[in-house]
């Protein structure tokens, strides 16, 4: 299985991000997480600085998000989508994304569930419960538009 460090993840979006600056090919991954940067600009910051991005922490307890984690798990609902892994994820994700009419939009609600759904197996030390993801981003699909 690959399990990259967090140095390794990190130098994959540097990269990912230098080479699309460049014009250079990319692979459909790198093309897949191209997409995911360029809708998160607020984020290039980190991205143009490599030497000081690379071992920063982030600590949620003090109101930071990690933006490496939120990249990441943008590109994991895209993945999960692209092999509809868990099985329903692609329908439940159109699904959502019709409801909300914006497809980055329904990542974000993805992403909570996909967040909850990692903690409670990490809790109570089980395997990922790809049917409560699923019921998880079915029940955040009927819930009304926040006004924010």
């Amino acid at each position: 299985m690959f399990n990259p460090s967090r140095a390794d993840a990190r130098t994959f979006f540097f990269e990912t991000w230098r080479k699309h600056k460049a014009g250079a090919p990319l692979s459909p991954l790198e093309g897949m997480l191209v997409d995911i940067l360029l809708a998160h600009p607020e984020y290039h910051c980190v991205l143009d600085e490599p030497e000081r991005s690379i071992e920063q922490e982030y600590f949620p307890e003090q109101g930071e998000t990690n933006p490496f984690l939120h990249l990441a798990m943008h590109l994991a609902i895209m993945e999960q989508d692209s092999i509809d892994q868990p099985p329903g994820i692609r329908r439940a994700y159109a699904n959502l994304a019709a409801t909300r009419q914006d497809a980055h939009q329904a990542q974000h609600v993805i992403m909570e569930c996909l967040a909850e759904t990692i903690w409670q197996a990490q809790r109570h030390g089980t395997d990922f419960d790809g049917a409560s993801y699923l019921k998880c981003i079915e029940r955040a699909g009927t819930r009304p538009l926040s006004r924010g």
